[in-house]
């Protein structure tokens, strides 16, 4: 599918409220077959996200220590995951403890997670991930581990106000341009 086409599509399921605000773009170079080009969005013709730069407005982790160092980046922690650990350590830990070691065992796999997935983002190709979105239903897209499939849903105008309202918690787990975007839509209710 050429990529006005698919511009187009993607422009299609847009959310009203974002219309003029929100964009996809693309560079190609035609008489350089070794440079792919590249595909971005902008918000308020600002390069917001970029796909192969990590120079752009929302934050990158380069490590897992920075993911876990990171005080905006909120982890709930359950009661079942404390009584995991307190079975484990057989209760000879502490309970304020316990706590600091549930959090620190699921921030350390979130954090891979994020590492991961913001690593297939900065090298995926925007036009595969595009024709995926497309192609399957609005939920496998929201509940993706790729970055880019969350972010097409949430600006998609198949997401209403309701849904959009009740993700609050869901998208404290997601990377910080997910919730970039998920704060955006979130405002132009």
């Amino acid at each position: 599918m050429s990529w006005s086409k698919m511009k187009q599509q993607l422009e299609s399921f847009l959310s009203p409220a974002l219309a003029g605000r929100f964009e996809y773009r693309a560079t190609s170079y035609r008489y350089s077959p070794d440079k792919a080009g590249q595909c971005y969005i902008t918000v308020d013709k600002k390069n917001v996200l970029n796909m192969s730069d990590q120079t752009t407005s929302i934050r990158w982790y380069q490590s897992e220590l920075e993911i876990k160092n990171d005080p905006d980046i909120q982890i709930p922690i359950t009661n079942e995951e404390i009584d995991t650990i307190r079975r484990e350590t057989n209760g000879k830990v502490p309970e304020d403890r316990l706590l600091v070691m549930a959090r620190g065992r699921k921030i350390s796999v979130i954090a891979k997670e994020l590492l991961s997935a913001q690593s297939a983002l900065s090298k995926s190709n925007f036009v595969v991930v595009a024709n995926k979105f497309l192609s399957s239903s609005i939920e496998d897209s929201m509940e993706s581990s790729d970055i880019l499939l969350n972010i097409l849903a949430l600006v998609d105008r198949r997401i209403g106000k309701k849904r959009i309202l009740s993700m609050s918690e869901p998208i404290k787990l997601k990377h910080p341009s997910v919730q970039y975007f998920y704060e955006m839509r979130r405002s132009a209710l």
